[in-house]
């Protein structure tokens, strides 16, 4: 996400440029930060779990029985998928088969 340093607003990608609603400041678009707002801007357009990059490599794991293949090993995360009053929802992502599976609480 890009930020105006002119007035601090969110700079949004138009014409090929970041800009600023606010005071019109202008920046160049990398192709880094082009691609962190197009995976900012499908978490925002459809109902899907995304995990940055696709690497969950990096998250933690814990044992549970993948209810598709059987085994014993899972990443997982918490995500607020309901109203901020109610708990949030675990994830978890085999390592073995990548299969993604919820557990409410």
């Amino acid at each position: 996400m890009e930020f105006c340093p002119e007035c601090g607003k969110v700079l949004f990608p138009k014409d090929g440029k970041f800009t600023c609603d606010a005071c019109g400041y202008e920046k160049g678009v990398t192709e880094e930060s082009k691609k962190q707002y197009e995976v900012a801007e499908k978490v925002d357009k459809e109902d899907t779990v995304i995990v940055t990059d696709g690497n969950v490599k990096t998250l933690p794991t814990i044992k549970v029985i993948c209810p598709k293949c059987g085994n014993k090993l899972a990443f997982w995360w918490l995500q607020q998928t309901r109203s901020a009053d109610e708990s949030e929802t675990r994830f978890f992502r085999c390592t073995e088969c990548d299969y993604t599976w919820r557990e409410y609480d």
